[in-house]
């Protein structure tokens, strides 16, 4: 695997030797200094261009860069190029093991890209049209503080969604049970504790993409409450995350409330946990009750 000093060197020694390419920056956690460094950080690298046209036209060009493992390109769509055109994405996984995302912008919509992300830092600047950048960090990234609304809509979504749970499990329905456990669910307890996390650090951090930084803010105790919620497929399994789940979100839930200064439902909460107990606690030939 090549290291970081011979994929700079490649990166802007192609560029050097590419008229079209007038400037190069990096973003993302390779220029992040609160992010910690290993061998699988991506390369988010942007060539600013002078002309898509012959760069996209050809894909050849990106050869240089070594030998492809899996390759995408999410603007493939925009081709063949047409005027409108100033961006195009390359998504490059090498077969080195390192990894390359890698931006064409039209130089001419600069202003508009150096705005994006305070995580950018220049390496290359062949005719000195790109202004100074402040040092990088990453306060666009920081969780920010919830509403009054963005709170009680975490909440409901959470118990409401919770009773889906509950119907798919009293009819062995567990691909439905477990798809809205973690597609509706789980994230509204991820959001939670997100917001736990940063309303004890003012909501000056990041929890990172899908959370991953997020055990860095909790107690070895709630880490474990949260790795119990990913159940086996297996019906009393997911039973049991879901009584964790709606324990630790209930819990969460009242201290970012008392933290923010805003109402938590206690009823609604209250109303779905006995439902779920009385769903729990009925026999499979339930349907025969209430005939």
């Amino acid at each position: 695997m090549r290291n970081q000093q011979q994929m700079m060197e490649l990166i802007l020694d192609t560029a050097q030797h590419n008229p079209h390419i007038r400037a190069v920056t990096m973003n993302g956690s390779r220029v992040n200094p609160n992010v910690p460094k290993d061998v699988f950080q991506d390369y988010d690298i942007v060539y600013l261009v002078d002309t898509l046209e012959p760069l996209v036209s050809d894909h050849r060009w990106i050869d240089v860069f070594g030998e492809r493992m899996i390759m995408q390109l999410p603007d493939r769509e925009q081709l063949p190029m047409h005027d409108g055109m100033i961006k195009f994405m390359y998504l490059i996984q090498l077969a080195d093991g390192n990894r390359i995302d890698l931006r064409l912008q039209h130089i001419d919509h600069w202003r508009e890209y150096v705005n994006e992300d305070r995580l950018t830092v220049i390496l290359l600047d062949k005719d000195g049209r790109l202004p100074q950048l402040p040092a990088p960090d990453d306060r666009d990234y920081w969780i920010q503080r919830p509403t009054a609304a963005d709170f009680a809509g975490c909440c409901n979504e959470f118990w409401w969604v919770s009773t889906y749970i509950a119907k798919g499990l009293w009819r062995q329905e567990l691909l439905y049970a477990l798809d809205h456990l973690n597609r509706y669910v789980r994230p509204q307890l991820e959001q939670m504790l997100c917001w736990q996390a940063a309303s004890q650090h003012q909501f000056q951090i990041t929890t990172g993409k899908s959370g991953k930084y997020l055990p860095q803010y909790l107690d070895d105790s709630t880490m474990a409450r949260l790795l119990a919620t990913y159940p086996h497929a297996d019906n009393e399994a997911i039973w049991q995350s879901v009584f964790v789940m709606v324990e630790l979100f209930d819990e969460c839930a009242r201290l970012v409330a008392e933290r923010l200064g805003y109402m938590y439902d206690d009823g609604e909460a209250q109303r779905v946990c006995v439902h779920l107990l009385h769903v729990y606690a009925l026999p499979a030939d339930a349907i025969h009750m209430y005939e």
